[in-house]
């Protein structure tokens, strides 16, 4: 009977940390059990947008910094970032578009932001929005699917556009319809097409979830080792040494994952325009 007590309890802990706060926009209520289109996981859209806020924070102090004619350590890090993305573009995007790189920062220090969301101790801000009421609060945008999807479909649309632009509407549905197996085998072309341009945003966010909402996972399993550690053998004592060494080691490798998985889709990003930017005949 304990030891089904004590599961329940666990699968409770880490249902409880995997629950959205939800707000319900047909009742205007917060209903954690809450399902459908019409439902928003308001904690993902306000630290996404405090994120985004404060990625436009820096960005602007930077640029009074190098006005004033005082460069520092700022500075000089968005002066790095900048330099990098724009010898990335040059290597894979046909021609200078005053878009792309600016884009390609904006993606990656945002999506950083986001995912360096997951080193905050799983229990902190939980415990403190549940102090005021809160009862479900999670605080890294990028481990909800619909926040990654939601980026991912504004890169498609992207791909889209910039289809259009550089080949021209015709120039565009003449290459849905033709390539790779000739205009004989239009159906075939054009089903092939929708699978690939649909495979693209799917990747994206499913990628950069999967990383991170594993990474989340994680951590509040180590979280409920040491809540289990805590009432047994050894104590507190044995808790705390096991914990610290736990999420030290954990966060020490998820450090790695998080400006990688940043840098991925950024760089995917600027992959995907290029493409649409470039005719499968100047490809070959």
């Amino acid at each position: 009977m304990a030891a089904a007590e004590g599961h329940e309890d666990s699968g409770s802990y880490v249902l409880h940390h995997l629950t959205n706060l939800k707000l319900d926009l047909r009742t205007l209520s917060i209903d954690p059990a809450a399902k459908g289109f019409w439902v928003l996981n308001l904690d993902s859209v306000i630290f996404s947008l405090l994120l985004g806020s404060l990625v436009l924070f820096v960005f602007l102090k930077a640029a009074r910094a190098a006005t004033s004619g005082k460069p520092g350590g700022l500075l000089n890090f968005i002066e790095m970032t900048l330099e990098f993305w724009e010898r990335q573009v040059r290597e894979v995007f046909p021609q200078a578009n005053p878009l792309v790189v600016p884009l390609a920062i904006t993606i990656f220090v945002w999506v950083l932001f986001m995912n360096f969301m997951d080193i905050v101790p799983v229990d902190l801000l939980p415990f403190v929005a549940g102090k005021a009421g809160v009862e479900h609060l999670r605080i890294v945008p990028s481990t909800d699917v619909n926040i990654t999807f939601g980026l991912s479909l504004s890169v498609f649309i992207l791909i889209i556009g910039y289809n259009v632009v550089f080949k021209g509407p015709v120039g565009f549905l003449k290459e849905v319809l033709t390539h790779p197996f000739g205009p004989w085998l239009f159906p075939v072309n054009f089903a092939l097409r929708i699978v690939e341009e649909i495979a693209r945003p799917v990747s994206l966010a499913l990628r950069l979830f999967g990383n991170l909402f594993a990474g989340e996972l994680i951590f509040v399993l180590i979280a409920l080792l040491l809540a289990q550690l805590r009432t047994g053998i050894g104590g507190a004592v044995l808790s705390l040494v096991v914990g610290f060494l736990s999420q030290l080691a954990w966060t020490f490798f998820h450090v790695l994952v998080i400006p990688l998985q940043a840098f991925v889709f950024a760089v995917l990003t600027v992959v995907y325009l290029s493409t649409a930017a470039t005719s499968h005949s100047e490809e070959h």
